[in-house]
């Protein structure tokens, strides 16, 4: 009997405990969404210190007209600046850890060191003549700061292999003994990288890895033989995200030994660049903040002045894409009708693997030989498909500009 009132006491405290547990739950529940309802209220009227949720305060333009123009504040004008003698490009963001040396590296050409004022019609990619000595093919480079027309108004300081830009091409034939003998004329020391050679590797030209930097007035003899055949280029090694931004590169076009027969009537080579220059300053064109490209060039020049190439109607014409630009994908597209990929970084592409295009994307180091056949008369326009990059610091002139050529048809 005993057990069983214990038993029952015990059931009837347990019984209330729950009761009391579920009155409380239910008081606190009724707090919470009142005071929730009332932050939500506060919320709403904006009456809340929460960033981004005043959602009813009635002064949200994103879905209903924009400003009046005359509220809007002034364009900021950004020039070139100064840090330690240096000019740097507008706007570039530089923090207490950018070093000197980084800032040295994406500063202004210092125009007190062109040695050279190119004529305002030169052209680049000139034929380099060679001399036989003793079974070897010579040619010699020098590198030099000079001034070059990209547009007839339009001055840029440019890095220069032979005075011109792009450099000379050198042209020779597979099997072919070569000698280079590369003279430095810049206040800074130099390399040349034969890119996509197979050579020896005290040849490859990679300064700091497999020789030392050409100095400043000094001479290094590259020889080598050559075992492919094919479109290929050579450009700087040293401080190429400066050095051949600013023009140091050239075409290598290396003939088959074995003749082959000729699947088109003429070639013309395509090298690729951008440059950044403002208020008279020549910078080298980076991916970054201030020295984002405002200039594209062709062969050295941006349209209207690009060269224009004549072929009649029905003939083909074989295109050397070369990716001598720094770091920008060009997607260039040709008109009038599509081309044949013939082959690729130096490497034919078999017949049952050719494909046909209209535009193809042309990367930094990258080359596509392609053949363009003309099928109707006109003038075709061949254009990176970057729209930007066909003005010439944010203007068209002509129909056009920058990266942007003329095929005519006749």
């Amino acid at each position: 009997m005993k057990i069983k009132l214990i038993i029952a006491a015990a059931a009837l405290v347990l019984a209330v405990g729950v009761m009391a547990f579920v009155l409380v739950d239910r008081n606190d529940s009724d707090s919470m969404s009142h005071s929730g309802a009332n932050q939500m209220d506060h919320m709403n009227t904006g009456e809340t210190d929460m960033p981004g949720m005043d959602m009813d305060s009635g002064d949200d333009t994103s879905g209903g007209a924009p400003p009046a123009l005359s509220s809007l504040p002034e364009t900021p004008i950004l020039s070139p600046t100064q840090m330690g003698g240096l000019v740097m490009p507008p706007g570039m963001i530089v923090t207490r850890d950018t070093s000197m040396e980084a800032m040295a590296e994406m500063a202004a050409v210092d125009l007190k060191q062109v040695s050279y004022r190119a004529p305002a019609a030169a052209r680049g990619d000139q034929p380099l003549a060679s001399t036989l000595v003793n079974g070897v093919k010579e040619f010699r480079l020098e590198t030099s700061l000079i001034e070059w027309n990209i547009l007839p108004d339009a001055r840029v300081a440019a890095y220069a292999f032979n005075r011109q830009v792009p450099g000379p091409r050198i042209r020779a034939t597979e099997g072919d003994r070569v000698r280079i003998v590369v003279t430095n004329r810049l206040s800074e020391p130099t390399s040349v990288h034969w890119h996509g050679l197979i050579l020896p590797n005290a040849m490859d030209g990679a300064a700091g890895v497999t020789q030392k930097p050409i100095a400043p007035g000094q001479s290094f003899t590259y020889e080598f033989t050559l075992e492919q055949a094919g479109t290929f280029f050579y450009h700087s090694h040293q401080q190429a995200d400066r050095q051949q931004s600013l023009g140091l590169y050239g075409a290598f076009i290396i003939d088959p030994k074995l003749p082959v027969p000729a699947s088109y009537d003429k070639e013309m080579v395509i090298q690729l660049q951008e440059w950044t220059f403002v208020e008279g300053y020549t910078f080298p064109s980076m991916e970054q903040v201030g020295s984002m490209p405002n200039f594209f060039t062709i062969n050295g020049k941006a349209y209207p002045d690009t060269e224009m190439i004549t072929v009649k109607q029905g003939e083909k014409l074989l295109i050397r894409f070369i990716g001598s630009q720094g770091g920008v994908v060009h997607p260039m597209h040709i008109h009038g009708g599509p081309f044949t990929i013939v082959a690729t970084d130096g490497n034919p592409v078999p017949v049952t693997a050719q494909i046909q295009k209209d535009t193809i994307a042309v990367s930094p180091g990258e080359r596509w030989d392609v053949v363009w056949t003309a099928q109707r008369k006109g003038k075709w326009l061949l254009h990176c498909h970057v729209l930007h990059h066909l003005t010439n610091d944010g203007v068209e002139t002509e129909g056009g500009g920058g990266l942007t050529m003329v095929i005519n048809v006749v």
